[in-house]
């Protein structure tokens, strides 16, 4: 047969398919949300983390240029699944403040279902220059077609695809898994990751997070020694007998008290919470949470267990503590459960998002209610209303009143999800909130949603407060947010209107993005059988108010009197009182000083909580 005129020999082939992946590299550092001159100066200095970005991209390609015959056919299928790896994590950074991982793999399902309701800023222009530069690969392909060699082609081809391959595998498995190639880049903010990733490069970062898939072995773990640290639940004659409820109101947060929003007399969105607040029988602070803009089931982890998402292991960011858990762990429902109290999570969403409900049967959760078990939901837009839900929680406490058994539930609401889009709501049109600085369009609308959302939350509260003030049975509330709203791409609304959270590099406060108010509210019954106001001061909490969100569950513990009964929560206990917060290498004390260097003791902590923290995700032998 034939050869075509256009026929070009191995080495031109070789030359194109690098040339290719140069290309293709040069596009993936682009489509960060970073500048491409300042990422490659950056390269250009340490020459090594060019070559580290490069090689998976040129392997890729090689691998199957070999497979379909013609190296630029197997540029343009490379670089077809690079450039959309690249964009979701322009995406997911943009969004989240946080990389593309391979973690983020497994959540497809969740990423696809959630997809329905944002309504997300997609890169159409990256996405149209991908798609010119693989209609480029493909048109060169075509005119300049590989010469083939006419004996034993396809066993070459299969054994040079192969061969890169396991290149590639290999040198993610061994090369770019290690943490001392890793920590010696240098790094201009080395504590965020969204900087950190495009400093180092989205391919050699993405490879890099192969490693981190794992809970970590922390550096001195003794399995004796840390199984030591265990015990059966202590004998608690001094427990207080009273319900105790958990309301995690989806992205709630105080945002609307700064000081550039302008409220008439009577509407602000926080009017219920402040008062509360601010009134008899409560107590107000913040929780640091794993993760900004998202991340509820992560803040639920931390909470339920007195374990810390961000420490599970601490090269890893995006890590979705849920799917870590494959065994029984000791949690606030087993210490309930311990002292005969009946217990419940409900959320009114779908059972298999972060497969919850495993998770929550592992945790020890007596009874779990999804949106599919609930009866009379009532919907504002497409989402779950919090004023029908807060009805369920009230039936909760009810029947739990009528068993004489006192109850603990622990309850996430779902309406105040992102996005804030003008039609969340369906036609219903939200008020304006009014500001004292000029807002871009787009951010108004996600503001005037998210404050609706804020509103019903609080309605929410003072239905549940109102309900538990009628009630002659003790009982404690604990209403907090899991995590701070996403208004806008790159914390867009946050610069917009000046807060704290606007700063992606926690230069000036590395927990401003991670903040979400939490509530400790008791009823007059509970509040007498508390001693309320003598029992928080007995808590030494810091002046702040802020704390990590794992000390949550420790601290209602010990309010309650069960503060000695669990070996882990009594030393979570002792943990806060040392370093009150512990977030991403930073740390705050008891006087509110924030630092990055632990001293002896702190350190000694801050290596137990590592170690029993790893034990129990590795070898826990409670029972199912």
């Amino acid at each position: 047969m034939k050869r075509h005129s256009r026929q070009i020999g191995l080495v031109p082939s070789i030359l194109l398919g690098i040339a290719a992946s140069v290309l293709i590299l040069i596009y993936v550092l682009w489509a960060a949300p970073a500048a491409l001159g300042g990422t490659l100066s950056g390269m250009f200095r340490q020459p090594l983390l060019l070559l580290l970005n490069w090689l998976p991209i040129a392997l890729l390609c090689a691998a199957l240029g070999f497979a379909l015959a013609n190296p630029l056919y197997g540029s343009a299928a490379a670089g077809l699944v690079l450039g959309v790896m690249s964009l979701i994590n322009r995406v997911k950074i943009t969004v989240r403040s946080e990389p593309f991982v391979p973690r983020d793999i497994v959540l497809v399902k969740e990423a696809a279902d959630a997809m329905g309701n944002y309504d997300l800023n997609l890169p159409w222009f990256q996405a149209g220059v991908l798609v010119l530069l693989l209609a480029l690969f493909v048109a060169a392909g075509i005119l300049l077609p590989p010469r083939r060699p006419e004996k034993r082609r396809g066993l070459l081809r299969a054994l040079g695809c192969l061969l890169c391959l396991l290149l590639l595998v290999g040198l993610v498995a061994f090369a770019y898994s290690s943490d001392e190639l890793y920590e010696s880049f240098d790094r201009q903010t080395p504590h965020d990751v969204c900087s950190v990733s495009n400093e180092l490069g989205f391919p050699y970062y993405f490879c890099y997070h192969f490693s981190t898939m794992d809970v970590a072995k922390p550096s001195g773990f003794d399995k004796i020694e840390a199984a030591s640290w265990e015990g059966d639940y202590n004998d608690a004659p001094e427990a207080a007998r009273l319900s105790v409820v958990f309301v995690m109101s989806e992205a709630f947060s105080d945002v609307f008290n700064g000081d550039v929003f302008d409220f008439p007399e009577g509407e602000h969105p926080m009017e219920v919470y402040n008062a509360l607040a601010a009134g008899e029988n409560a107590y107000a602070g913040h929780i640091v949470v794993p993760y900004f803009g998202g991340g509820t089931s992560d803040t639920e982890f931390d909470i339920a267990t007195g374990m810390q998402t961000n420490l599970l292991n601490p090269n890893s960011p995006s890590l979705t503590s849920f799917r870590f858990v494959d065994r029984p762990l000791e949690s606030l429902y087993r210490v309930f459960n311990s002292e005969g109290y009946t217990s419940c999570f409900m959320h009114p969403g779908d059972s298999w998002f972060y497969g919850r409900e495993e998770v929550y049967q592992l945790l020890g959760a007596q009874e779990i209610y999804f949106a599919d078990d609930m009866e009379g939901l009532e919907y504002k837009g497409s989402w779950v209303t919090d004023a029908s839900f807060a009805k369920l929680i009230e039936q909760r406490f009810e029947a739990a009143c009528e068993s004489g058994v006192p109850d603990f539930t622990y309850a996430v609401t779902i309406q105040n999800h992102m996005a804030y889009t003008a039609d969340k709501y369906g036609d219903y049109v939200c008020p304006r909130v009014e500001t004292g600085v000029e807002l871009p369009e787009e951010v108004q609308a996600a503001l005037d949603v998210y404050a609706e959302g804020i509103r019903d939350a609080n309605a929410m509260l003072g239905e549940l407060t109102e309900f538990y003030s009628a009630q002659e049975e003790p009982v404690l509330l604990v209403f907090l947010g899991d995590h701070l709203p996403s208004l806008g791409d790159n914390r867009g609304g946050y610069s917009e209107l000046g807060l704290p959270a606007a700063d992606v590099t926690g230069a000036e406060d590395p927990f401003a993005a991670y903040t979400a108010p939490y509530l400790i509210w008791c009823n007059e019954a509970g509040a007498q059988l508390l001693d309320f106001d003598r029992a928080i001061e007995e808590l030494e909490l810091p002046e702040s108010g802020l704390i990590s969100a794992c000390y949550l569950g420790a601290e209602i513990l010990e309010l309650t009197g069960r503060g000695e009964e669990s070996n882990w929560f009594a030393y979570l206990n002792e943990l806060r009182r040392e370093l009150p917060v512990i977030h991403g290498g930073a740390y705050m004390d008891m006087d509110g000083r924030t630092f990055y260097e632990l001293d002896g003791q702190q350190s000694e902590l801050l290596s137990k909580l590592r170690c029993w923290t790893y034990y129990k995700m590795e070898y826990s032998t409670l029972p199912g």
